[in-house]
């Protein structure tokens, strides 16, 4: 397969990605805010923090943490360039330890969150030690679909994944909406039945699909490595090793990295969770607003971190010098650099610039006076910023971490160590003195640092070549002024019309905002032609396609 062919089963993959995530979005909006009525705020804290993190959305800590570590340094290296025509038997050997692997981190975190935390009070929050449980359950049922997930990225089967999650995900909705309504006494089974669902429909899915996938025509039109079933299981192999040994080498490293990465990721979590720096309630809030200002962090900067990283690591070699390597393809990944660079840093600015004055409303009308009372606005314009910092840090660490030979990605794990240990203390520090902003203010320190990391190992990477991808990183004057008059404006709405004198004038408020929107994509429109190029070519095409 070429780079264009790679780059074409990337964007198709992260256009269906983006629509996967989207569809994902809005059942999880509307389910929350209906379960809002059903539950306290307590409840919605212990199950954010302690398990589900904001009753409904997919990832709890200690599922986030079981699954993340289990698997994260499998995909990173069977999903690299590493060794090209490699045997793929020995690949699905290496894999099926994410089993065992998931299964001491299980033993291990559920202990933890048995004994070691603070369990709610049983009147409250009933059930909770059978939840942990239970959880720890999903978690290994969602592994057991690992050597699936990764062969059907790898060969680019994107129907599957949407198919997959997307059964996977109504299924849980519709288990949680019944069950709230039915039976809202039984507290947390509620969200663990919902989250065994979803691992359950998850793994059947892939299981059902490889049952007729392999050995069809299908399969061996695209040259299918595999074609039974029983390859997919881990089996000796004659004169051969039972895994691939460079591989497994490059999974060690990027296991030191991925535990790292998840105290980077969810760092505010176990400080809260370990901690108590805040009450149940206030984890409650927090939660839900974290989650719903990342929503467009999840549901477009992820997938196309995701599908983009698969690019990368296919169309680079590993380690090797920019002026080693074919310059057809050193020249076609810079250019994607560059474009996906200025389409996340404009989404970013956008939601920088209009989130300060529209998120006491978008709080009032998600969960009303319980979260937009206190310090929730004030936490999602806050988190507004941050957005702008995972939309540039995700796509320069997908490049950076295709790019990494063996011993860069063991040297970058000692910084990972430093930043790991300096935003725990710097999140407890920050939580004591400004409460739940402490956390959005830490993860902006952490967030800045690895991304000025990866930017000078970007610059180093192409600084012996013609190519620079992070030009990317410079939008034009006239965008960056219709920015500044949007976030002026809109702000003189809100202080003028929202938010307690009626929806007529809230109705005012947002279509001020819709207007400024409205000019801030026209500029872009007419100043940016070279990514409206890319978007138009690589990405909004893909949804009409037709491909596996």
């Amino acid at each position: 397969m070429g780079s264009q062919d790679d780059l074409k089963s990337a964007s198709t993959l992260a256009s269906y990605n983006v629509l996967l995530q989207v569809m994902f979005r809005l059942l999880t909006f509307f389910l929350n805010a209906f379960t809002l009525r059903f539950v306290s705020k307590e409840l919605i804290g212990v199950v954010n923090v302690r398990l589900t993190k904001a009753l409904v959305f997919r990832l709890m800590l200690l599922y986030t943490t079981l699954v993340f570590l289990s698997r994260e340094a499998f995909r990173r290296a069977c999903l690299s360039g590493e060794g090209e025509g490699r045997n793929w038997r020995q690949v699905i050997n290496l894999l099926w330890l994410t089993l065992p692997l998931g299964c001491l981190w299980g033993a291990l975190l559920v202990c933890v969150w048995w004994w070691l935390l603070k369990a709610p009070d049983p009147e409250a929050v009933p059930h909770y030690v059978p939840a942990v449980g239970f959880f720890c359950l999903a978690a290994l049922m969602e592994l057991l679909a690992e050597p699936l997930w990764v062969l059907a990225h790898a060969h680019m089967l994107v129907r599957l994944k949407v198919v997959a999650e997307s059964l996977a995900m109504i299924a849980k909705c519709l288990v949680t909406v019944v069950m709230v309504v039915s039976a809202p006494d039984w507290g947390l089974y509620i969200f663990s039945a919902a989250q065994c669902v979803y691992a359950g429909f998850l793994l059947l899915c892939y299981i059902i699909y490889f049952l007729q996938f392999l050995g069809s025509e299908e399969a061996k039109k695209k040259s299918f490595p595999l074609d039974h079933v029983s390859q997919l299981l881990p089996t000796r192999l004659n004169g051969q090793p039972l895994i691939n040994w460079k591989l497994a080498t490059l999974t060690w490293s990027f296991f030191k990295q991925s535990f790292l990465k998840q105290i980077l990721t969810e760092g505010e979590r176990y400080v809260m969770t370990f901690l108590n720096v805040l009450n149940f309630g206030d984890q409650g809030v927090y939660d839900i607003v974290n989650n719903l200002g990342s929503m467009v962090a999840r549901f477009l900067f992820l997938p196309i971190e995701e599908s983009f990283y698969v690019f990368f690591a296919k169309v680079l070699e590993r380690g090797q010098d920019v002026r080693q390597q074919k310059q057809e393809e050193v020249s076609i990944a810079s250019n994607v650099l560059e474009c996906l660079l200025k389409l996340v840093l404009l989404i970013g600015l956008i939601i920088t610039a209009f989130g300060y004055s529209y998120s006491y409303l978008a709080l009032d009308m998600y969960g009303g006076g319980l979260l937009s009372s206190g310090t929730g606005p004030s936490l999602l314009r806050c988190y507004s910023f941050y957005v702008l910092l995972l939309a540039i840090n995700g796509v320069t660490e997908c490049f950076v971490f295709a790019a990494m030979s063996k011993e860069e990605v063991d040297r970058y794990n000692l910084v990972m160590l430093g930043l790991s240990a300096s935003f725990l203390l710097l999140s407890y520090w920050l939580t004591w003195l400004f409460g739940g902003m402490g956390f959005i203010l830490a993860n902006c320190c952490n967030m800045g640092l690895r991304i000025m990391h990866s930017l000078i190992y970007i610059h180093r990477y192409f600084q012996h070549s013609v190519h620079t991808p992070l030009s990317g990183l410079h939008p034009h004057p006239a965008l960056l002024i219709a920015l500044m008059m949007s976030f002026v404006l809109t702000g003189f709405s809100e202080r003028m019309l929202c938010c307690d004198s009626g929806w007529l004038l809230r109705l005012a408020h947002i279509t001020i905002g819709a207007v400024c929107l409205l000019g801030v994509v026209i500029v872009a429109f007419l100043t940016e032609t070279r990514l409206v190029q890319f978007i138009r070519t690589q990405l909004l095409p893909k949804y009409s396609k037709k491909d596996t």
